[in-house]
């Protein structure tokens, strides 16, 4: 039986792989994993509870609550807010864990169940693995005043904006921002947040029915928000994700920034006040070349990590990094949060422009992005994509003719039969002609037999 938890908490489509039983039965079972400490001392654990604006976030929570409260849990049902959000309220609160309910970038259809540790910790695959055992078996069934209590978090979002306003090193005032708030849990607060914070604001995307979230906006989107820049003439734009875990940018003239480039900006500028713990920043294997090329001139180490801001969250608690992330635009600061956050980090951009007094895109120049490409190679079989000669052979003389200016990846795919080629380079023509060179091997290389495809 396939694994129920992914990269990112048990996600699908609502009513389909994601029923009111399931997050009832996984509430049960977190429960037992999550809330014994407290349990074991007396006292009734706490969780705090909240979802993104979906439809079927309603009847989700409501079973989740209903899981955690029936097991002895008191539950703190903070409504709609941002992931981010939920996992600073864990730890302001001092509860013993937390449930988001979130697709995150994902179509509306779908939605998922995430839990968090004390602290607001994302979990470690063994926990997970002792919930998901723990599902059909016996769960806790407190009675009479041993049964939980369920209370509105009436001002979960009045604390998350006041930490917020607390990392700015300076206000706003000047700045005109664009924000795209994906029709999602960011709708409320993040617009709040730079308003508060001194900028004018023009909000667009920020008018969710449940069912438009990531709807042609959002940071999967970004036309809308580029559009947006351009037409009012505002210094940026920063586009969020549904649960507003993420944050791309545009600058004044409606160009992407994105994951890499604004990690770039962020290190940079706490290398220079002295924040950045080692100089080190914490980025996956997909970053382009382009920002380890623009951190070593800086005297700033990158730190590779497998694809999954869990992987690089890993690493930052290991080292104890203060910056890590993304090119998708999950960027941490774990001097102020303990995942990545899509308000906090458009915020911190919007302090550098403010306090450098350089545009987005002068800031963006601090990296020079390589031409990337990309080539899904399908019907494969990505288990050899390792270990067979042929394919070492081609890509070990790839990277030999791209030397330091560039470099070729090779990543067998997580949930589906295919190889991915990515080749850097220097200019597109050759970053194009060798990674179709190179797919054309793995394709030749690691067909599977037409018996087997049968």
């Amino acid at each position: 039986m396939a694994r129920l938890f992914g990269t990112d908490g048990v996600r699908g489509l609502a009513n389909g792989l994601l029923t009111a039983e399931l997050a009832l039965q996984l509430a049960q079972a977190a429960a037992v994993v999550l809330g014994h400490e407290r349990a074991a001392n007396g006292t009734r654990p706490r969780a705090v509870v909240a979802r993104d604006p979906r439809a079927s976030g309603e009847f989700i929570a409501a079973a989740v609550e209903a899981g955690l409260s029936s097991s002895g849990i008191d539950v703190y049902d903070a409504g709609v807010l941002p992931t981010p959000a939920a996992a600073y309220l864990i730890a302001d609160l001092d509860a013993d864990f937390g449930v988001m309910i979130s697709a995150s970038h994902n179509p509306a259809p779908d939605n998922g169940i995430k839990f968090f540790a004390r602290g607001g910790q994302k979990l470690p695959d063994e926990v997970e693995d002792a919930i998901e055992a723990q599902l059909g078996k016996e769960p806790s069934r407190p009675v009479a005043g041993d049964v939980g209590r369920i209370q509105r978090f009436s001002d979960a979002e009045d604390r998350y904006i006041v930490h917020l306003l607390g990392t700015l090193p300076h206000r706003l005032e000047g700045l005109k921002v664009v924000l795209d708030c994906a029709h999602g849990a960011a709708s409320g607060c993040s617009p709040q947040v730079f308003a508060s914070a001194g900028a004018e604001v023009v909000v667009i995307g920020a008018e969710p029915d449940g069912l438009n979230i990531n709807d042609g906006v959002g940071s999967t989107h970004l036309g809308p928000l580029k559009e947006a820049v351009v037409k009012h003439g505002a210094d940026f734009g920063i586009a969020h994700d549904g649960d507003a875990d993420r944050c791309l940018a545009v600058d004044h003239e409606g160009n992407e920034v994105d994951g890499d480039q604004i990690m770039a900006i962020l290190a940079l500028a706490l290398k220079k006040s002295g924040k950045l713990k080692d100089d080190v920043l914490v980025a996956t294997v997909m970053s382009n070349l382009g920002l380890k090329i623009a951190l070593r001139d800086a005297g700033i180490t990158l730190r590779e990590t497998a694809v999954g801001d869990r992987y690089v969250l890993e690493a930052m608690r290991d080292g104890g990094f203060s910056l890590g992330g993304e090119q998708s635009g999950h960027v941490i600061f774990s001097d102020y949060a303990t995942t990545g956050d899509g308000v906090l980090t458009g915020l911190q951009i919007a302090a550098q422009v403010a306090g450098t007094g350089r545009t987005l895109q002068d800031l963006a120049r601090a990296m020079t992005k390589l031409p990337q490409l990309m080539i899904n190679v399908k019907g494969v079989d990505k288990s050899r994509a390792a270990t067979d000669e042929g394919v070492a052979a081609a890509v070990a003389a790839a990277e030999v003719e791209l030397g330091d200016t560039g470099r070729v990846l090779l990543r067998p795919s997580g949930t589906e039969a295919l190889v991915r080629v990515m080749v850097e380079a220097a200019d597109m023509e050759t970053a194009t002609r060798i990674c179709t060179e190179l797919a054309g091997v793995v394709e030749d290389r690691l067909a599977i037999p037409r018996e087997l495809a049968l």
